[in-house]
């Protein structure tokens, strides 16, 4: 895999910085995530918008359905320059999760009448996986759908549905026949959050964010022209879509961006004390972190160069997941030990910012928030379990 930039990367590269240069603004997005006093879906749909109008919103898709035709290196060097300049991803339930199961599985009708509105940001996804009971171990959902003529009628609870406050769709895993092999009896749907019976209840996560939900339905009607594939088959669906749910959370470029600052912030010395650069424990940290992330990076690049060759993500995308938000906790970790004392505090009482109250809030933030990455998109152990199987045999 050759990994040197030739002339027309080189000139992309540029292309990418000035774009992001000319276009992004810091203060219309927060890149740490949703708060409640920011209205947050439109801030990141006008971005999302400038990258539609560019042509940059969708590089994963095919051509034919609106992607950019760039190759793995171009890919590479868009997330990086993204990533090494702060700026957010795109929200990825539409754009990256649910897309490739509709252009990948759905029907002619269902491509025309989602795709276009997905990559124009005119629709607002969000993801109907976990329920009480049933997180890690997806396929015991008790989420029921049941035929009723043209339609389906739902019944049941989703939870930790991330932006379901702000969704116009979700997609949803069900069940569909019962008393026959868990997965087997799984179909996947596409619904109108607007739908009569939908109720979307706020969850207030430790860091203080709503960014999660609880959303229940009560005889909610689903016409079947919104099922993707057979029924019964959407087991085989969704483990599409967690595989590139997966891959995306490598986060190598965010990863990067996180260490850099975090090593320039260590090497300030504050009210005269010494740099925490200089301690060689936390030095031995940052090395070893470092080398896990070029490993990383390096590993994403395969995945990608396979992918370009006509390839899916497979089981290497557990293994992205589990050291990708490993990495990244690793990272918060070290961010709130620098915080010391000061990372304790509530925001209110961080007004000091010569002291760098600002990043100790931030990485107390970063820090309760993160502790979740390894659960979500299936819990690490789980994806131990799958690497287990299928790249061991065990």
């Amino acid at each position: 895999m050759d990994i040197n930039f030739s002339a027309q990367d080189l000139e992309f590269r540029d292309e990418v910085r000035q774009f992001f240069a000319n276009e992004y603004k810091p203060t219309q997005v927060s890149p740490e995530g949703v708060k409640p006093e920011d209205d947050y879906k439109d801030a990141m749909i006008r971005w999302q918008k400038k990258l539609y109008a560019k042509g940059w919103i969708a590089p994963g898709w095919p051509k034919e359905y609106g992607g950019t035709g760039w190759t793995v290196t171009q890919k590479f060097i868009y997330e990086t320059e993204r990533g090494a300049a702060g700026i957010p991803d795109v929200v990825p339930f539409g754009l990256k999760m649910v897309a490739p199961v509709i252009y990948t599985f759905g029907t002619q009708e269902q491509k025309a009448k989602f795709l276009p509105r997905i990559l124009s940001s005119d629709d607002w996804w969000c993801q109907g996986y976990s329920e009480p009971g049933a997180g890690s171990d997806l396929a015991a959902l008790s989420t029921t759908a049941e035929y009723a003529g043209d339609n389906y009628i739902v019944n049941g609870r989703k939870i930790w549905t991330t932006l379901a406050q702000y969704a116009d769709w979700i997609f949803c895993l069900v069940r569909t026949t019962k008393d026959i092999r868990r997965q087997q009896g799984i179909s996947f749907l596409l619904i109108d959050m607007k739908t009569p019976g939908i109720t979307v209840k706020p969850i207030v996560s430790i860091d203080g964010k709503h960014s999660l939900n609880e959303v229940l339905f009560e005889d909610v009607l689903v016409p079947v022209a919104n099922r993707i594939g057979e029924q019964d088959k959407g087991w085989t669906y969704a483990k599409a879509l967690l595989a590139h749910e997966r891959t995306g959370m490598a986060e190598v470029a965010d990863s990067k961006r996180a260490l850099r600052e975090l090593k320039l912030r260590a090497a300030a010395e504050v009210n005269g004390g010494q740099a925490m650069i200089k301690d060689p424990i936390f030095q031995l940290r940052l090395s070893d972190i470092e080398m896990e992330l070029m490993a990383l990076e390096y590993t994403e690049l395969r995945v990608f160069a396979s992918m370009a060759a006509g390839g899916q993500p497979g089981p290497e995308s557990s293994l992205l997941k589990i050291k990708g938000t490993e990495i990244t906790q690793a990272i918060q970790e070290l961010q709130l030990q620098l915080a010391s004392y000061y990372g304790g505090a509530l925001q209110g009482d961080l007004d000091n910012t010569e002291l760098g109250h600002n990043f100790a809030n931030e990485a107390r933030r970063n820090y309760m928030y993160g502790r979740a990455a390894t659960i979500y998109g299936g819990s690490n152990e789980v994806q131990r379990n799958v690497i287990a199987k299928a790249v061991l045999g065990l």
